[in-house]
């Protein structure tokens, strides 16, 4: 066992290094978030930094660097009161708020590490998240705090519940006083409520631990569709070092400003529009959700430069129609999008309707956040070829702080062209999975992150390999002994005239192992047949790769960041489970019993 650890710790100390340079030879100025948060409210003060706009009063809320860090320090110092030290974890349950990111800070400059949780997740998960990260400390939006109570029940590990309501100070009831039956179960005595307990805490913080830039920052648990959620442990390290990448990659300056309309819970609105604003001394605007009727109202009153969005909501934004002369844009740059599949229909239909460069990226939780990006240096011309003429757009070229290349499955390194699987390694690889040996055993064999997505790459003039994404390995049809990538198919669907989304689903066959389905969403008024549907694929599609059944709804899965969950439409599918789908030399459709 002792041998086995050890070995995956070296294949880890491999797979986050970038050229040979180890992970302990930091590539950033700070000694830890602290180090910067501190500095940056030093050098910029009165600036504001974060604006919130929250989705129940129409008041923004302006918070400047120096505010702000005055805010963590006493939350800090509520924290220490506490008993939270380094190390220790606390959760968020919580929607966007300005109270999330400062819990977020004031963990951070303690050294304790925030396990961020979705509260669009079931009970049984929050309550295996909470157990397994051995959270001890729970900052609890007011709404959910019934819920939680009854989540923790059965959860020892978390002490005390710190509820998160007004702003603005008020007595607590005499339930609030008392405690409920739970907490007092607990010996907890009473909930705390967040801006009362920061209220007379000191703005300079006490007894401060040594906080290092190894020292763990989160804990995000994936969002897998199946089995239990895994821990991706991340540095404090790992967040500064994708943090700068990303600010120096979009050429960020502190004159400009980034919005948030991505749930903070994910990696990608934490890292993106978060700490990278904090890492280049800019403002971000943040959301509490995404509207897509105020987006470009707000671009045009906050004068934002970038926004970092997933691929649904580029859909939502086309179907809002939108009198864009109401909006002056003039000022913003370009979108950011990753953290889904994206198709080159969608693409290039945006940029055509909107006239705003899509700059798309790569990267996982595992890997902080971003891994690759189109480059900014790109034509007009060069950026609509990456985007469109490959099948599928590119995902980029890797970030300086980490390297990509097509394994297989023995972890040999393939050519240009030849699909394989993403690998990556660099400094913003993951510490490991919380807990999980076996897991990491896999994932870091052969000394790379493996992500478990399919690509290939193709070479520039410059010699620069630009990335692409063909689909999940997980996810891949495999029908006959055949691997069919079901994005390929997915782009086929979306470029259906009065098709809104289509994802190709593989649905467990007797005949093929797999066969290929197709759920489809229809644009409004629209009326198509499943025999249409599957015409137009034969156009471009063979045979094995066409879908042999389609269904209709408007029901498409999304986790909370807004990927599309296909493995959740499998079932929809097994009534075909016995069929066979045969071709005949017509090429029309036949099916016939088992």
């Amino acid at each position: 066992m002792n041998q086995l650890l050890s070995e995956v710790h070296r294949n880890i100390q491999k797979a986050r290094s970038v050229s040979e340079i180890p992970p302990t030879e930091y590539q950033v100025p700070y000694s830890n978030i602290g180090d910067l948060l501190k500095k940056q409210a030093e050098i910029f003060g009165d600036k504001p930094w974060l604006i919130f706009y929250p989705d129940d009063i129409e008041v923004r809320r302006i918070y400047t660097y120096k505010q702000f860090y005055d805010l963590v320090c006493r939350t800090a110092n509520f924290l220490l009161s506490q008993g939270i030290t380094r190390d220790d974890r606390i959760a968020t349950i919580a929607f966007n708020h300005a109270d999330t990111v400062v819990h977020y800070f004031a963990a951070w400059v303690i050294g304790a590490v925030v396990v961020p949780i979705n509260v669009g997740e079931d009970d049984k998960r929050i309550g295996y998240i909470l157990e397994n990260s051995q959270s001890k400390l729970a900052f609890v939006r007011e709404e959910f705090v019934d819920r939680v109570e009854k989540i923790l029940a059965e959860i020892p590990t978390v002490k005390t519940i710190v509820r998160v309501g007004n702003p603005h100070p008020r007595p607590l009831s005499q339930w609030e006083r008392g405690g409920s039956d739970v907490s007092r179960r607990r010996g907890e005595g009473q909930h705390l409520e967040f801006h009362e307990a920061i209220h007379n805490q000191q703005s300079e913080i006490r007894n401060l631990p040594d906080v290092s830039l190894e020292d763990e920052a989160l804990i995000v648990y994936t969002s897998g569709t199946t089995g239990l959620p895994k821990g991706v442990v991340i540095t404090q390290y790992n967040l500064l070092i994708d943090a700068k990448a990303i600010a120096e990659w979009h050429g960020m300056t502190p004159d400009q400003r980034m919005m948030c309309v991505l749930p903070i819970h994910h990696v990608n609105g934490t890292v993106v529009t978060l700490l990278t604003p904090m890492y280049y001394g800019g403002s971000v605007v943040l959301n509490q959700k995404f509207h897509s009727d105020k987006f470009f109202e707000l671009i045009t009153k906050e004068n934002i430069h970038v926004v970092s969005v997933v691929p649904t909501l580029l859909q939502f934004l086309l179907h809002e129609n939108l009198d864009m002369s109401k909006y002056d844009i003039r000022q913003f740059r370009h979108i950011i999008c990753g953290a889904g599949p994206l198709t080159c229909e969608l693409a290039l239909t945006f940029e055509d309707r909107f006239h705003i460069p899509i700059v798309h990226g790569y990267g996982l939780s595992e890997t902080t956040c971003y891994s690759c990006f189109l480059p900014l240096d790109l034509s007009p011309d060069e950026h609509r070829h990456w985007l469109s003429d490959f099948g599928f757009p590119a995902i980029g070229a890797p970030i300086p702080s980490n390297e990509m290349a097509i394994h297989d499955d023995k972890g040999n390194e393939l050519p240009e062209g030849m699909r394989g699987e993403i690998v990556i390694r660099g400094h913003n690889v993951m510490k490991e999975y919380f807990n999980n040996t076996e897991v990491n055993e896999k994932t870091f064999a052969y000394g790379w992150f493996r992500s478990g997505d399919e690509g290939f790459y193709k070479t520039d003039a410059n010699e620069r390999k630009f990335f692409f994404i063909t689909g999940r390995i997980k996810e891949l049809i495999i029908r006959g002994g055949v691997n069919i990538s079901p994005f390929e198919i997915d782009e086929v669907l979306m470029n259906m005239p009065g098709v809104k989304a289509g994802l190709a689903v593989g649905f467990e066959n007797d005949w093929y192992g797999e066969e290929i389905g197709a759920y489809v969403q229809l644009k409004d008024s629209m009326t198509l047949t499943e025999d249409q549907v599957i015409q137009y694929c034969h156009k471009y599609l063979s045979f094995q790769k066409c879908p042999k059944v389609v269904i209709f709804g408007n029901n498409i899965p999304v986790t909370s960041t807004g990927k599309y969950q296909r493995n959740k439409l499998k079932p929809l599918f097994e009534k075909w489970k016995n069929v066979q789908f045969a071709e005949s030399q017509s090429k029309s459709k036949v099916k016939s019993k088992k």
